[in-house]
């Protein structure tokens, strides 16, 4: 393996949508949310260390998540498993490894993926990422995956690309579109120019923090002040005195929607974001009658196409429910339409509103 690639998974969400199982102090990429027998960041490490060597796998999570990377991944590094003082969305959390690993090797390649990522086809998945690599390698480009749409998901982001390609698979993107109305989603899906933005991004490091200094100056200026105390004990302090400078935003608007060098390559190998109640359902064993469940002692009568999910210890009995998510736990009961599923964030904030902040 090329010793200049690296792997940066970011792994600091709360997953609100697949609220009330995914939690504020436990969140979904810790959860085995489909019943595999390991959970989302396990299997995303697993994945990675068929494609770059396993010292060159980084975390980058919340501080107060570290002590579960630990446990969850036993074999990676502590000087690997990188905590964020504060939640900044995702273009901090890029600029935090970029200029970590710069100061490490000028020469790296990177790639940044979430932790909560189903991929189905790995071999498929690691030569694509090979193929993105070796393409950053020789061009000075950003390159994000893009996924054929099969349906109109308003819950995604959309690439529209050149018709001609710059390498083989390689195509130029034209325009991104974050998370349309259904009408346009529609309009994307019927067009067959359009792919969903997978949210794994390829860059060469030395690229990708000139592109901060062009694109979002601020953010350069606050890491590059303190970019000599990486990978020394001094780290942790200089991350401190940086996030709080920092704006809240993401790598997608901060950067890729502005650059001029992105590509983008089509790909096929069973990805899923995994960012929502249905999107488990799609990715489950279901019964004859559609129904997906999670839990040894459910019993369904009469119900069709209903995602479950329910501990092992209660029985659950469910009847005449027609494509309804429904997640019990401990303290929380959540009963909603399948269609209704993108507004469980909603749900969650007037939870917040109005009841304890423990049920979050």
């Amino acid at each position: 393996m090329n010793k200049n690639n690296y792997v940066a998974i970011m792994a600091g969400g709360i997953g609100s949508r697949f609220w009330p199982v995914s939690r504020s102090n436990y969140p979904k990429q810790f959860i085995d949310i489909l019943n595999t027998g390991k959970t989302l960041i396990q299997q995303t490490y697993e994945r990675y260390s068929k494609l770059v060597p396993k010292e060159n796998i980084y975390i980058i999570t919340s501080a107060e998540y570290i002590p579960i990377v630990k446990k969850q991944l036993p074999q990676i590094a502590e000087e690997n498993i990188l905590g964020e003082p504060s939640k900044k969305n995702t273009a901090p959390c890029v600029a935090y490894i970029s200029f970590k690993l710069f100061q490490k090797n000028p020469n790296a390649n990177l790639v940044v993926a979430s932790a909560d990522h189903l991929i189905l086809d790995t071999e498929e998945f690691i030569k694509t990422s090979k193929r993105a690599i070796n393409f950053v390698t020789h061009i000075n480009a950003f390159v994000t995956l893009g996924i054929k749409p099969n349906h109109p998901n308003t819950g995604y982001g959309y690439i529209q690309h050149e018709t001609t390609t710059a390498a083989p698979d390689v195509y130029k993107v034209k325009t991104f579109t974050e998370k349309p109305s259904p009408d346009l989603a529609k309009t994307f899906l019927a067009s067959g120019d359009f792919l969903w933005n997978a949210g794994i991004f390829i860059w060469k490091v030395k690229n990708i923090i000139t592109a901060f200094e062009k694109y979002l100056p601020e953010m350069y200026e606050v890491f590059a002040a303190e970019k000599d105390k990486f990978n020394t004990a001094e780290e942790a302090g200089a991350i401190e005195q940086i996030y709080p400078q920092c704006t809240n935003i993401s790598i997608d608007i901060g950067i890729m929607e502005k650059a001029e060098n992105v590509y983008v390559i089509p790909s096929a190998f069973g990805w899923s974001d995994l960012g929502t109640w249905n999107s488990a359902w799609d990715n489950m064993e279901r019964d004859y009658l559609g129904n997906a469940v999670a839990g040894k002692n459910v019993m369904i009568i009469d119900s069709t196409k209903c995602m479950v999910h329910a501990p092992e210890n209660k029985l659950l009995v469910l009847q005449g429910l027609d494509e309804f998510i429904i997640i019990d736990t401990k303290d929380v009961l959540l009963i909603c339409k399948k269609e209704k599923e993108q507004e469980i964030k909603e749900y969650v904030a007037e939870v917040k509103r109005n009841k304890s902040d423990k049920y979050l």
